[in-house]
């Protein structure tokens, strides 16, 4: 009987019961988008800059970090490579040589930063192969490089073009060779596009009079969210002649970035939160006003308050549930669409980003706890302003009531 009178009082004015659904249902679905696309922003940020090269975890000679140049690199250990691939974790090891160099044509100039690596395992590690925008992929055995399009826009070079290289070498060796370009590569971070020149490890290590020496081991690893117990088991394993540096460690400023803006999304939720939980109450409260002669009406009959209450609870509940579903249904193909179309920015606004490092772009990211999550936080909200009825009807006169 009560549950017969509960489905009738939401539908016997459908209006309002349609209208509270869509308040909670828009205030999920503008959760969900909120969060989804800062989630989703981090990620490729993270995306582009670590996973699109530097690895989750580096392993260098200790000190290298403080003073890159090239009399901090190591000797190829088998056994510290060997060690590396040992750990569970450890999907990847990519030994590679990297130094600052100066990259020519005719009479155009522009330094550059010269990785030496192993084309096979640079591929597993960052589908380096996937980023030629034109030309071919190198192999281990060639001495070809593989150039950004952003270096080779301003060198004026193209693919079987001749690019010239000079720098200094190990232990101050004089460093020149000229390198037929073999692919132009489209990076996603804009620094990396304009700056980045590939060539295979054995060549680079001759160029650079650095015969079996590495700069840098990068680490692939199966989860990026155990970084730091990672970290802690490998520097235990390999020595301390070597350093086990996070991404986080390698690239502070971006971290730092995340964390500040991940202050500023709670902010802003808060904000909206704010914003939503004032809409819903308003709602609720014109739902409480419309039906004073009800209740009081229910009251003057000898129905009890203490039902009446149970009633408006669970009438609230109700209506929670279905905004709720309803807000996830809706979110999900818009966040969805995003992900897969992510909005992008253009003109000075890109630029500006542009110049920090960053892809202009804003993808989402689908993940199964943002929804549940924020959908709950709407839930128990609503919930908890449906008490203000319950307050209502309490304090209420049933003669006073029904009087209009």
């Amino acid at each position: 009987m009560i549950t017969k009178l509960i489905w009738r009082n939401l539908w016997r004015n459908s209006r309002r019961t349609l209208i509270t659904m869509a308040s909670i249902a828009f205030a999920v679905l503008f959760a969900i988008l909120m969060q989804s696309l800062q989630e989703g922003v981090f990620n490729n940020l993270i995306k582009n800059v670590v996973n699109y090269y530097s690895g989750y975890i580096q392993v260098h000679q200790k000190g290298y970090w403080d003073e890159q140049i090239l009399d901090n690199s190591f000797s190829g250990d088998v056994t510290l490579l060997a060690q590396l691939q040992k750990n569970n974790a450890v999907t990847e090891v990519v030994p590679r040589l990297e130094t600052f160099v100066l990259a020519s044509n005719k009479n155009i100039t522009k330094g550059c930063m010269l990785v030496g690596t192993d084309t096979e395992k640079e591929n597993k590690l960052t589908q380096l192969k996937n980023k030629l925008i034109k030309g071919a992929y190198f192999e281990n055995d060639e001495d070809a490089v593989l150039l950004s399009k952003g270096l080779a826009k301003r060198l004026q070079l193209e693919v079987n073009d001749t690019l010239v290289l000079y720098g200094q070498g190990y232990q101050d060796v004089m460093a020149a060779g000229k390198y037929p370009i073999k692919g132009i590569l489209h990076l996603a971070s804009p620094e990396m596009n304009d700056s980045f020149v590939y060539l295979p490890l054995k060549a680079c290590q001759y160029f650079l009079s650095a015969d079996d020496r590495y700069t840098t081991i990068s680490l692939g690893i199966t989860n990026p969210d155990a970084l730091e117990p990672l970290k802690k088991e490998l520097s235990q394993s390999i020595g301390k002649e070597y350093e086990v540096m996070t991404w986080q460690e390698l690239m502070p400023d971006i971290a730092n970035h995340i964390k500040a803006d991940g202050f500023s999304f709670y902010i802003f939720s808060g904000i909206l939160y704010l914003i939503i939980g004032f809409g819903l109450f308003g709602t609720v409260m014109m739902m409480t006003v419309e039906r004073k002669f009800e209740f009081g009406m229910l009251l003057a009959i000898g129905m009890k308050k203490s039902q009446l209450k149970r009633i408006l609870l669970s009438e609230t509940i109700l209506i929670a549930f279905c905004g709720v579903l309803l807000g996830m249904a809706l979110s999900f193909p818009m966040v969805y669409y995003l992900q897969e179309n992510p909005l992008r920015l253009a003109g000075d606004l890109a630029k500006s980003y542009e110049q920090f490092g960053f892809e202009a772009i804003f993808p989402t990211e689908i993940n199964a706890t943002i929804f549940m999550t924020q959908s709950l936080i709407v839930l128990v909200m609503t919930i908890a302003i449906g008490l203000y009825p319950l307050w209502f009807v309490n304090g209420m006169n049933p003669v006073k009531a029904m009087k209009k």
